[in-house]
This record gives structure tokens, C-alpha cells and sequence, in this order.
């Protein structure tokens, strides 16, 4: 039976999205947002050289049709990309009303999300008292930190002092639908930090807030780092997924990244976490292991984290020449019959206004069905695609493409 690997790549967007004027990023809209395209344009400019030098090199996509994925979502030149499509490639566009991982995630999984989601105002505080007073109660504290918008490593810098001389956790959120919570792994305590989140999630998905994610970081205050010990606990998906689906046929669904957390582990047989470059070692491992007519469903989320919301283009250009010189040794583990896809969830533009995430059409590019050009799509095709490569049953508005 043929396998399946379904590859996401955290904000790798391809700009172009119908509906960007209605999303924004510090007052501006997202229209022209198009993240790989201006990253492929800043390194042609020779303006991300921090780290690495000239343009922005990914060969491995671009023979299955990366350049040209970019040029059909949003129309513009994918500047240094020009091999001719050896493998599946197009663009997909999301129809959810959000520019989120579960939105994005669950409609690639062939549900598009039926609610609209709760968003914190930006003001301060952000949050209801009543809030914040049950966070402090199930922390044991005597009250909270933070209480804003804002962005994971400012937010950190300005508290870490405070958090680390009272034991209070740092609570934010951001443009997405979140409630996110820091603290320090050894004062405040890693597994602590979990059970809050854990604990304050469904009074926060009761509201129709996406996630709750939990931020622990480790080190001094002049020298933090946020670790891989990241656990989002998400709403669960409102119908059956691509997981479910081939779960319910019998076949394994094997999770890499926050996978796991993200589909709230329905249909889902085990997940493998760490930093990109160990769920990279982790995604050759299942090319080598994982059983016949299994799923391997993966996230790389650095790019949206460490390069996307800090705005950070040679920091996001690397970490693109980095993932795309492990595609080549991956794909030649494949065996015959099995279909790779690597998409993304939305856009976060390191080139754009504000540090929020973009509304961009993403690339669809793959990996074991020969040269074809599928066109536009839907998210949701992809889950229906990847479903009839298996030869399980699928559900939801989705078409294959294959």
C-alpha cells in the first residue's frame, strides 16, 4: 500500500490571497503580502545577508515547482526560481475566516472551520478580570503579568525580572485567536506551566479562543531562550479530519511537531516533538519506518516563530536553505508509490507591517505523482488528495487533485 507524507511549513505562504484587504497587520492591510516572493526579492537585493549571502537558493522545490507555485498564487516573479516542474505543484486558497495554525491545519485536513473566532481587543488590559483572577488561582499566584498584545520575546524581556522574583506568569495574545502563557522552566517549573494551560483551556475554548499555548524559556534575564517545550492545546477540530479518516480505515497516522496538540490528538497514533532539526531527523526516520498505507503529518513551526513574527528576513531566508538541502535526502528515501506534499498553513511575511501573521495563498508542490500542474486549489483539496492517494474514505467539501 502506498504512504503518504503531508509536510507543512509553518507561514510559508505565497501571497495572493482574494481576501487579504480584510485582514490586518498594525493597521495595515494584508493586500501584497506574499511571503516567500519577498523573501526571494530581499535576498536578490542582496538586503538579507545576515548569515548567508546572495539569492535565495532552494533547488529542491523548485524542481517540483516552488517558483511556480509563488507565480500562480499571487502573480508575481519568483526572482532565481526558474526550473521547469518535475513534480505536483499549484496554490491553495483558504476559505476559513482566519489567518491561524488550527484554521489553516484543519482545513489542509478537509474541515473548513464553521465559527467565527474570538479575538482579545488590543488594549490594556486585554483580558477580562475574571480571567486573569482564575489563571493566578489554578498558578497559585497572586496575580499576572502582562495582559497585552504582543510579541513572545519583547514581552519576556520587559516581565522576566518581575516573573522571576514573583512566580506570576506572563500572559499575552497576538492578532490570532490565542491565550498564550510564559514562564521559566526551572522557577516557575515546566510541568507546572503545562497543567495551567492545560487547565485554564476550556474556559478559553468555551469563548471560542483557538488555543492556549504554553511559552516556557529557560536562562538568565539578559540571556533567555524559549525552548521547543512548547505545548498548544487547541479546540478540537469540529468534524472528522484526514486524520480521523485514515485512522478509521485502520491505517496509522504518525504525528510530527505540534500535530498532535493542533488536531487535540483525534486519530492520531503518536507524535515526535523538538526543535525543526529533530522532527527533520524524525520525518527521515518515518520515511524509512513508517508502514504501508500510513500517514506521516508533520509541522515545521520555526519559520513562523523565530523568523516570521520577529520579522526577521535573512533569519526566515536560511532557515528556508536549510529545510529545503533536507528535502533532497528525504525524497530519495521515499519508496515507490509514496506521495510527499509540503504546503503551508497561512502567510507571516518577515518584509510586512506589524509581527501578525499574512493572509496569503499557500504552495502546494509534491512529490511522487511526476510532473502535473494542478492549478488552484482549495485547502481542503488536499486532505481529499491525500485520502484518495491512501484509498481511505473522505468527507467535507474537498476534491482530489490527483
Amino acid at each position: 500500500m502506498p504512504r503518504a507524507f503531508l509536510i507543512v511549513m509553518d507561514s510559508v505562504g505565497a501571497g495572493g490571497a482574494p481576501d487579504a484587504d480584510r485582514f490586518f497587520n498594525a493597521g495595515r492591510p494584508d493586500t501584497g503580502a506574499n511571503t516567500l516572493g519577498h523573501i526571494a526579492a530581499a535576498c536578490a537585493a542582496g538586503a538579507a545577508g545576515e548569515g548567508r549571502s546572495g539569492p535565495l537558493k532552494m533547488p529542491n522545490l523548485d524542481r517540483l515547482g516552488l517558483g511556480e507555485a509563488v507565480r500562480l498564487a499571487s502573480g508575481a516573479a519568483m526572482e532565481g526560481f526558474a526550473a521547469a516542474p518535475q513534480g505536483l505543484w499549484g496554490a491553495a486558497t483558504e476559505i476559513s475566516r482566519g489567518k491561524d495554525t488550527p484554521s489553516g491545519h484543519w482545513e489542509l485536513a478537509g474541515v473548513p472551520v464553521p465559527w467565527e473566532w474570538h479575538y482579545f481587543p488590543d488594549t490594556v488590559p486585554a483580558f477580562p478580570p475574571e480571567l486573569m483572577a482564575e489563571v493566578a488561582r489554578l498558578a497559585g499566584t497572586g496575580g499576572t503579568l502582562g495582559n497585552c498584545h504582543a510579541s513572545g520575546v519583547p514581552i519576556i524581556r520587559e516581565h522576566c525580572e518581575e516573573h522571576l522574583r514573583t512566580g506570576w506568569p506572563i500572559c499575552y495574545t497576538s492578532a490570532d485567536s490565542v491565550f498564550q502563557i510564559a514562564a521559566h522552566e526551572e522557577a516557575f517549573g515546566l510541568e507546572r506551566l503545562i497543567k495551567l494551560c492545560k487547565d485554564i483551556a476550556p474556559k478559553l475554548h468555551a469563548m471560542r479562543v483557538g488555543r492556549v499555548i504554553a511559552r516556557p524559556f529557560t536562562g538568565s534575564c539578559g540571556d533567555f531562550r524559549r525552548t521547543a517545550n512548547r505545548r498548544d492545546f487547541a479546540i478540537a477540530p469540529p468534524a472528522p479530519t484526514l486524520c480521523d479518516w485514515v485512522s478509521a480505515a485502520g491505517r496509522k497516522v504518525h504525528a510530527i511537531g505540534k500535530i498532535g496538540d493542533i488536531f487535540s490528538m483525534r486519530g492520531i497514533d503518536d507524535v515526535r516533538k523538538g526543535s525543526d532539526a529533530a522532527l527533520f531527523d524524525h520525518l527521515d526516520a518515518a520515511a524509512e519506518t513508517a508502514e504501508d498505507g500510513s500517514l506521516t503529518f508533520a509541522n515545521f513551526v520555526e519559520f513562523d516563530t523565530l523568523y516570521g513574527h520577529p520579522r526577521d528576513v535573512s533569519g526566515y531566508a536560511r532557515a528556508l536553505e536549510w529545510f529545503d538541502a533536507r528535502v533532497g535526502p528525504f525524497l530519495a528515501r521515499l519508496r515507490p508509490g509514496d506521495l510527499a506534499i509540503f504546503t503551508a498553513d497561512h502567510g507571516n511575511d518577515p518584509t510586512w507591517a506589524g509581527t501578525d501573521h499574512t493572509r496569503e495563498r499557500v504552495p502546494v508542490v509534491g512529490f511522487g505523482r511526476g510532473a502535473r500542474a494542478i492549478g488552484q486549489v482549495a485547502f481542503t483539496d488536499v486532505g481529499a488528495s491525500v485520502a484518495a492517494h491512501l484509498g481511505v474514505a473522505a468527507e467535507g467539501p474537498g476534491r482530489s487533485f490527483l
